[in-house]
Protein backbone atom coordinates (compact mmCIF):
# COMPACT_ATOMS: atom_id res chain seq x y z
CA UNK A 1 0.00 0.00 0.00
CA UNK A 2 1.35 3.39 -0.99
CA UNK A 3 1.49 5.59 2.15
CA UNK A 4 1.36 8.91 0.23
CA UNK A 5 -1.53 10.44 2.16
CA UNK A 6 -1.70 13.16 4.79
CA UNK A 7 -4.13 14.46 7.42
CA UNK A 8 -5.76 16.83 4.95
CA UNK A 9 -6.76 13.84 2.80
CA UNK A 10 -8.34 12.18 5.84
CA UNK A 11 -10.17 15.37 6.83
CA UNK A 12 -11.61 15.81 3.34
CA UNK A 13 -12.58 12.13 3.14
CA UNK A 14 -14.30 12.10 6.56
CA UNK A 15 -16.27 15.23 5.79
CA UNK A 16 -17.38 13.85 2.40
CA UNK A 17 -18.41 10.61 4.12
CA UNK A 18 -20.46 12.44 6.77
CA UNK A 19 -22.10 14.73 4.21
CA UNK A 20 -22.57 11.98 1.62
CA UNK A 21 -21.54 14.54 -0.97
CA UNK A 22 -18.34 15.85 -2.50
CA UNK A 23 -20.08 19.15 -3.24
CA UNK A 24 -21.30 19.42 0.36
CA UNK A 25 -17.79 18.76 1.67
CA UNK A 26 -16.35 21.34 -0.73
CA UNK A 27 -18.91 23.96 0.34
CA UNK A 28 -18.18 23.42 4.03
CA UNK A 29 -14.42 23.55 3.49
CA UNK A 30 -14.56 26.52 1.13
CA UNK A 31 -12.78 24.69 -1.68
CA UNK A 32 -13.82 23.47 -5.12
CA UNK A 33 -15.59 20.13 -5.68
CA UNK A 34 -12.84 19.27 -8.17
CA UNK A 35 -10.23 19.62 -5.41
CA UNK A 36 -12.27 17.33 -3.12
CA UNK A 37 -12.50 14.77 -5.93
CA UNK A 38 -8.75 15.01 -6.49
CA UNK A 39 -7.87 14.53 -2.79
CA UNK A 40 -10.20 11.55 -2.40
CA UNK A 41 -8.95 9.94 -5.62
CA UNK A 42 -5.39 10.34 -4.35
CA UNK A 43 -6.35 8.76 -1.02
CA UNK A 44 -7.98 5.84 -2.84
CA UNK A 45 -4.78 5.26 -4.80
CA UNK A 46 -2.70 5.46 -1.64
CA UNK A 47 -4.92 3.01 0.25
CA UNK A 48 -5.56 0.77 -2.74
CA UNK A 49 -9.34 0.69 -2.22
CA UNK A 50 -12.48 2.32 -3.60
CA UNK A 51 -13.87 4.57 -0.86
CA UNK A 52 -17.01 5.71 -2.66
CA UNK A 53 -19.31 4.37 -5.35
CA UNK A 54 -19.95 7.27 -7.73
CA UNK A 55 -23.06 7.80 -9.81
CA UNK A 56 -24.10 10.81 -11.86
CA UNK A 57 -26.31 12.03 -9.01
CA UNK A 58 -24.56 11.13 -5.77
CA UNK A 59 -21.77 9.23 -4.04
CA UNK A 60 -22.23 6.29 -1.68
CA UNK A 61 -19.56 5.15 0.74
CA UNK A 62 -18.33 1.61 0.05
CA UNK A 63 -17.75 -1.19 2.55
CA UNK A 64 -14.03 -0.46 2.36
CA UNK A 65 -14.87 3.22 2.82
CA UNK A 66 -16.79 2.44 6.03
CA UNK A 67 -13.74 0.66 7.43
CA UNK A 68 -11.43 3.44 6.25
CA UNK A 69 -13.70 6.05 7.85
CA UNK A 70 -13.40 4.39 11.28
CA UNK A 71 -9.61 4.23 10.86
CA UNK A 72 -9.37 7.83 9.62
CA UNK A 73 -11.40 9.09 12.61
CA UNK A 74 -8.99 7.37 15.00
CA UNK A 75 -6.00 8.90 13.22
CA UNK A 76 -7.52 12.40 13.29
CA UNK A 77 -8.59 12.04 16.91
CA UNK A 78 -5.11 10.92 17.92
CA UNK A 79 -3.57 13.85 16.04
CA UNK A 80 -6.00 16.25 17.72
CA UNK A 81 -5.26 14.90 21.18
CA UNK A 82 -1.51 15.14 20.57
CA UNK A 83 -1.90 18.76 19.52
CA UNK A 84 -4.03 19.49 22.60
CA UNK A 85 -1.28 18.12 24.88
CA UNK A 86 1.61 19.77 23.06
CA UNK A 87 3.68 22.61 24.50
CA UNK A 88 2.07 25.16 22.19
CA UNK A 89 -1.45 24.05 23.02
CA UNK A 90 -3.90 26.53 24.54
CA UNK A 91 -5.92 23.68 26.05
CA UNK A 92 -8.48 23.62 23.24
CA UNK A 93 -9.82 20.23 22.22
CA UNK A 94 -9.98 18.90 18.65
CA UNK A 95 -11.13 15.74 16.95
CA UNK A 96 -14.47 13.96 16.87
CA UNK A 97 -16.78 13.01 19.72
CA UNK A 98 -19.85 10.84 19.04
CA UNK A 99 -22.53 10.70 21.73
CA UNK A 100 -25.75 8.68 21.91
CA UNK A 101 -28.74 9.12 24.19
CA UNK A 102 -32.53 8.91 24.29
CA UNK A 103 -34.72 11.31 22.34
CA UNK A 104 -36.08 13.64 25.04
CA UNK A 105 -32.88 13.81 27.07
CA UNK A 106 -30.89 14.60 23.96
CA UNK A 107 -33.25 17.23 22.61
CA UNK A 108 -34.02 19.07 25.84
CA UNK A 109 -30.79 18.71 27.77
CA UNK A 110 -27.75 17.45 25.84
CA UNK A 111 -28.20 19.56 22.72
CA UNK A 112 -27.82 22.94 24.53
CA UNK A 113 -25.02 21.48 26.66
CA UNK A 114 -23.11 20.40 23.57
CA UNK A 115 -23.65 23.85 22.05
CA UNK A 116 -21.83 25.33 25.04
CA UNK A 117 -19.07 22.73 24.74
CA UNK A 118 -18.66 23.69 21.09
CA UNK A 119 -18.37 27.36 22.06
CA UNK A 120 -15.42 26.47 24.31
CA UNK A 121 -13.80 24.11 21.79
CA UNK A 122 -14.72 25.16 18.23
CA UNK A 123 -12.31 22.64 16.68
CA UNK A 124 -14.17 19.76 18.34
CA UNK A 125 -16.50 17.90 15.97
CA UNK A 126 -19.60 16.78 17.90
CA UNK A 127 -22.23 14.30 16.74
CA UNK A 128 -25.33 13.60 18.86
CA UNK A 129 -27.36 10.52 17.93
CA UNK A 130 -30.88 10.24 19.40
CA UNK A 131 -32.10 6.65 19.45
CA UNK A 132 -34.82 4.62 21.14
CA UNK A 133 -32.67 1.52 21.64
CA UNK A 134 -29.59 0.37 23.51
CA UNK A 135 -26.59 1.03 21.28
CA UNK A 136 -23.34 -0.94 20.98
CA UNK A 137 -20.58 1.59 21.58
CA UNK A 138 -17.83 -0.50 20.01
CA UNK A 139 -19.65 -1.74 16.92
CA UNK A 140 -21.35 1.59 16.21
CA UNK A 141 -18.35 3.80 16.95
CA UNK A 142 -19.73 5.92 19.79
CA UNK A 143 -17.55 7.49 22.47
CA UNK A 144 -20.24 8.16 25.12
CA UNK A 145 -23.73 6.81 25.74
CA UNK A 146 -25.92 8.72 28.22
CA UNK A 147 -28.44 6.18 29.45
CA UNK A 148 -30.88 5.31 32.22
CA UNK A 149 -31.06 2.09 34.21
CA UNK A 150 -28.53 -0.64 34.83
CA UNK A 151 -25.30 -0.95 32.87
CA UNK A 152 -24.99 -4.71 32.40
CA UNK A 153 -22.29 -5.00 29.71
CA UNK A 154 -19.07 -6.13 31.46
CA UNK A 155 -16.79 -4.50 28.89
CA UNK A 156 -18.23 -1.00 29.40
CA UNK A 157 -17.26 1.58 31.99
CA UNK A 158 -20.13 3.36 33.77
CA UNK A 159 -19.69 6.88 35.12
CA UNK A 160 -22.53 7.88 37.49
CA UNK A 161 -24.33 11.14 36.75
CA UNK A 162 -27.44 11.20 38.94
CA UNK A 163 -29.62 8.77 40.91
CA UNK A 164 -33.14 8.63 39.51
CA UNK A 165 -36.26 6.48 39.23
CA UNK A 166 -39.23 6.05 36.92
CA UNK A 167 -42.58 6.74 38.55
CA UNK A 168 -46.24 6.12 37.78
CA UNK A 169 -48.37 9.19 37.16
CA UNK A 170 -51.58 10.35 35.51
CA UNK A 171 -53.63 13.50 34.98
CA UNK A 172 -56.17 14.38 37.71
CA UNK A 173 -58.92 14.23 35.06
CA UNK A 174 -58.12 10.60 34.26
CA UNK A 175 -58.13 9.58 37.92
CA UNK A 176 -61.42 11.43 38.52
CA UNK A 177 -62.98 9.50 35.64
CA UNK A 178 -61.47 6.03 36.18
CA UNK A 179 -60.53 6.02 39.85
CA UNK A 180 -57.13 5.74 41.54
CA UNK A 181 -55.35 2.35 41.66
CA UNK A 182 -54.88 1.10 45.23
CA UNK A 183 -52.53 -1.81 44.52
CA UNK A 184 -50.21 -2.77 41.69
CA UNK A 185 -52.56 -5.42 40.29
CA UNK A 186 -55.18 -2.70 39.72
CA UNK A 187 -53.10 -1.38 36.81
CA UNK A 188 -54.29 -4.32 34.71
CA UNK A 189 -57.78 -2.77 34.75
CA UNK A 190 -56.58 0.70 33.71
CA UNK A 191 -55.58 2.39 30.47
CA UNK A 192 -51.80 2.39 30.56
CA UNK A 193 -49.78 4.42 28.10
CA UNK A 194 -47.23 2.07 26.62
CA UNK A 195 -43.75 3.48 26.26
CA UNK A 196 -40.62 1.45 25.49
CA UNK A 197 -37.54 3.42 26.49
CA UNK A 198 -34.64 1.80 24.63
CA UNK A 199 -34.21 -1.38 26.71
CA UNK A 200 -37.57 -1.77 28.48
CA UNK A 201 -39.89 -4.72 27.84
CA UNK A 202 -43.01 -3.58 26.02
CA UNK A 203 -46.22 -3.93 28.07
CA UNK A 204 -44.48 -5.27 31.19
CA UNK A 205 -43.68 -2.95 34.09
CA UNK A 206 -41.13 -4.24 36.62
CA UNK A 207 -41.22 -2.11 39.75
CA UNK A 208 -39.75 -1.97 43.23
CA UNK A 209 -42.35 -1.73 45.99
CA UNK A 210 -42.95 -2.44 49.67
CA UNK A 211 -42.65 -6.20 49.04
CA UNK A 212 -39.60 -5.94 46.81
CA UNK A 213 -39.58 -6.36 43.02
CA UNK A 214 -42.97 -6.97 41.37
CA UNK A 215 -44.13 -7.27 37.78
CA UNK A 216 -47.44 -6.26 36.25
CA UNK A 217 -48.70 -6.79 32.71
CA UNK A 218 -50.30 -3.59 31.40
CA UNK A 219 -52.34 -2.84 28.31
CA UNK A 220 -53.69 0.19 26.52
CA UNK A 221 -54.72 1.45 23.12
CA UNK A 222 -52.14 4.24 23.00
CA UNK A 223 -48.36 4.04 23.06
CA UNK A 224 -45.11 5.24 21.54
CA UNK A 225 -41.35 4.86 21.64
CA UNK A 226 -41.06 8.62 22.36
CA UNK A 227 -41.62 9.88 25.90
CA UNK A 228 -42.95 13.22 24.60
CA UNK A 229 -45.86 11.41 22.98
CA UNK A 230 -46.94 9.40 26.00
CA UNK A 231 -46.34 12.43 28.22
CA UNK A 232 -48.79 14.47 26.13
CA UNK A 233 -51.26 11.58 26.18
CA UNK A 234 -51.07 11.46 29.96
CA UNK A 235 -51.62 15.22 30.20
CA UNK A 236 -54.68 14.78 27.99
CA UNK A 237 -56.14 12.34 30.52
CA UNK A 238 -55.66 9.22 28.38
CA UNK A 239 -54.10 6.95 30.99
CA UNK A 240 -51.34 6.09 33.44
CA UNK A 241 -47.72 6.43 32.37
CA UNK A 242 -44.33 5.28 33.71
CA UNK A 243 -41.66 7.92 33.09
CA UNK A 244 -38.32 9.05 34.51
CA UNK A 245 -38.49 11.46 37.42
CA UNK A 246 -36.55 14.14 35.54
CA UNK A 247 -39.03 13.80 32.66
CA UNK A 248 -42.13 14.61 34.78
CA UNK A 249 -40.65 16.66 37.64
CA UNK A 250 -42.06 19.99 36.47
CA UNK A 251 -45.52 18.55 35.74
CA UNK A 252 -45.70 16.91 39.16
CA UNK A 253 -44.75 20.23 40.75
CA UNK A 254 -47.44 22.20 38.89
CA UNK A 255 -50.11 19.53 39.41
CA UNK A 256 -50.82 18.74 35.77
CA UNK A 257 -49.75 15.17 36.64
CA UNK A 258 -49.96 13.39 40.00
CA UNK A 259 -48.20 10.32 41.34
CA UNK A 260 -50.02 6.97 41.20
CA UNK A 261 -49.03 4.20 43.62
CA UNK A 262 -46.18 6.34 45.02
CA UNK A 263 -44.70 3.38 46.93
CA UNK A 264 -43.66 1.87 43.60
CA UNK A 265 -40.78 2.94 41.40
CA UNK A 266 -38.35 1.60 38.82
CA UNK A 267 -34.62 2.20 39.03
CA UNK A 268 -33.47 4.60 36.32
CA UNK A 269 -30.14 6.05 37.48
CA UNK A 270 -28.49 8.21 34.82
CA UNK A 271 -25.07 7.07 33.60
CA UNK A 272 -22.45 8.15 31.12
CA UNK A 273 -21.09 4.95 29.57
CA UNK A 274 -17.81 4.64 27.68
CA UNK A 275 -15.96 1.77 26.07
CA UNK A 276 -12.54 3.23 26.87
CA UNK A 277 -11.21 4.47 30.17
CA UNK A 278 -11.44 8.25 30.23
CA UNK A 279 -7.92 8.48 31.68
CA UNK A 280 -6.57 7.16 28.37
CA UNK A 281 -7.90 10.12 26.39
CA UNK A 282 -7.65 13.76 27.52
CA UNK A 283 -10.41 14.67 25.06
CA UNK A 284 -12.79 12.02 26.40
CA UNK A 285 -11.92 12.80 30.03
CA UNK A 286 -12.53 16.53 29.71
CA UNK A 287 -15.70 16.21 27.62
CA UNK A 288 -17.11 13.59 29.96
CA UNK A 289 -16.44 15.81 32.96
CA UNK A 290 -18.14 18.73 31.23
CA UNK A 291 -21.26 16.69 30.39
CA UNK A 292 -21.55 15.25 33.89
CA UNK A 293 -21.16 18.65 35.56
CA UNK A 294 -23.72 20.25 33.24
CA UNK A 295 -26.28 17.47 33.68
CA UNK A 296 -25.89 17.71 37.45
CA UNK A 297 -25.92 21.45 38.00
CA UNK A 298 -25.89 23.45 34.76
CA UNK A 299 -28.73 25.50 33.25
CA UNK A 300 -30.01 22.37 31.45
CA UNK A 301 -29.50 20.00 34.38
CA UNK A 302 -31.71 17.00 35.03
CA UNK A 303 -33.96 17.47 38.07
CA UNK A 304 -34.37 13.99 39.51
CA UNK A 305 -35.78 12.41 42.65
CA UNK A 306 -35.63 8.86 44.02
CA UNK A 307 -38.61 8.59 46.42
Amino acid sequence: MNQAWDLVDLQVFCLAARRGSFVGAATELGISPAYVTKRIAGLERALGVTLFHRTTRRVLISDAGEAAYAWARRVLDTAGEWHAQGPASDGALAGTLRIATSLRLGRNHLSPILARLSDQHPALELWLELVDRRIDLLDEGFDIDIRMGEVSEPHLIAHPILPSVRVLCAAPAYLARRGTPRQLADLAQHDCLLFRERHQSFGVWRLQGPRGPETVKVTGTLGSNHSDVVNHMALAGKGIVLLSSWDVDEQLRNGSLVRVLPDYRQNADVWAVTAARAQQSPKLRRCLSFLVDELRAGPNALHTFTT
